[in-house]
């Protein structure tokens, strides 16, 4: 087990002193050369779990371990020689690199800062990594973040990340912004580095197609919880929960034929909730379409369905 999660909870106190519970009580563990989906609509928490998980931001309470080590227990000189094994791709190509800085800076500076080789070996090392991307051309590796198009862009945050040569990454929706050619790309890309270089990965996103394609496992979440998670295979085979219903209606089909045989479109009701002071409840009760009285003062549990699928579903615990 490279990565495990233990009731990990982040809490932000606001000027008005009202607590945001972005996340709430959230435990998984990663495999090593496993990829670990994260699905939810925006403001579930996903994002924010990656940042704790890398300790870019502090989180309020529970448990990260990467490789059995304790991240929030690891002083500042530990945690930056173990940084070479956590990276992370974020979802906005443009913002996420620096406009002052070429393709080639931008890559070896991670490097650089890590001090992994003399000047000859960082260069070799940062010609091979933009090579193993697709950005090998002269004409390409001394231009600016401005001078290139959203794809090749988001192969430059790849390739800064995998210039560490690390063991575990946060895909934080890297294929978000990116047409759909772009995005099937760049997931093939992703996927092939994985079984080239034994990789692990928590991949975020709201699409869940996307998260059929690359993931391994599936975890679903909604406003701070977990509310299903289970084996790819599985969860697409049969899924319980009412939020995780709907977010598999919502999936498009190409197909007529698909369209017409496909379940009746399941929709939501009403807007998210606030994460702001939630009550005491499940977070879902007020768009669950079978929700009962007891879903309004209890929070239901993660329970175990069988085979580690697990629920957190009065109803279909029952």
């Amino acid at each position: 087990m490279i990565v495990e999660v233990n009731d990990l909870k982040q809490y932000f106190v606001l000027p008005s002193q009202d607590i945001v519970y972005a996340v709430d009580g959230v435990s998984f563990r990663i495999s090593e050369g496993e990829t670990l989906g994260l699905v939810g609509e925006s403001g579930c928490g996903k994002t924010t779990i990656g940042r704790c998980l890398l300790r870019l931001i502090e989180y309020t309470d529970g448990e990260v371990l990467f490789k059995e080590k304790d991240i929030k227990q690891l002083n500042n000189e530990e945690l930056r020689s173990m940084r070479k094994e956590m990276q992370i791709i974020f979802q906005d190509p443009f913002s996420s690199l620096d406009p002052r800085k070429t393709v080639f800076q931008l890559v070896s500076e991670p490097l650089i800062v890590h001090k992994l080789g003399n000047e000859k070996t960082i260069k070799d090392k940062t010609l091979e990594v933009l090579k193993r991307v697709g950005l090998e051309k002269e004409d390409i590796i001394y231009k600016y973040p401005h001078e290139l198009d959203g794809g090749r862009c988001q192969r430059v945050g790849i390739a800064r990340a995998f210039s560490t040569g690390p063991k575990f990454i946060v895909c934080d929706e890297p294929v978000s912004n990116l047409d759909v050619s772009l995005q099937a790309q760049i997931l093939n890309l992703l996927m092939d580095m994985q079984k080239e270089y034994s990789l692990t990965y928590l991949f975020i996103s709201h699409n869940i197609a996307v998260i059929k394609h690359i993931s391994d496992y599936v975890v679903v979440m909604y406003l701070g919880k977990i509310m299903e998670s289970a084996k790819k295979d599985e969860l697409f085979d049969k899924y319980f929960h009412p939020y995780t219903k709907a977010l598999f209606a919502a999936i498009p089909s190409p197909y007529l034929k698909d369209r017409k045989d496909r379940k009746e479109r399941i929709i939501l009701s009403g807007d998210v909730p606030t994460p702001i002071n939630p009550g005491p409840g499940c977070r879902f009760e007020e768009r669950c379409p079978i929700s009962i009285n007891k879903c309004k003062t209890s929070q239901p549990p993660l329970v175990d369905i069988g085979n580690n699928h697990k629920v957190a579903c009065f109803l279909v615990n029952k």
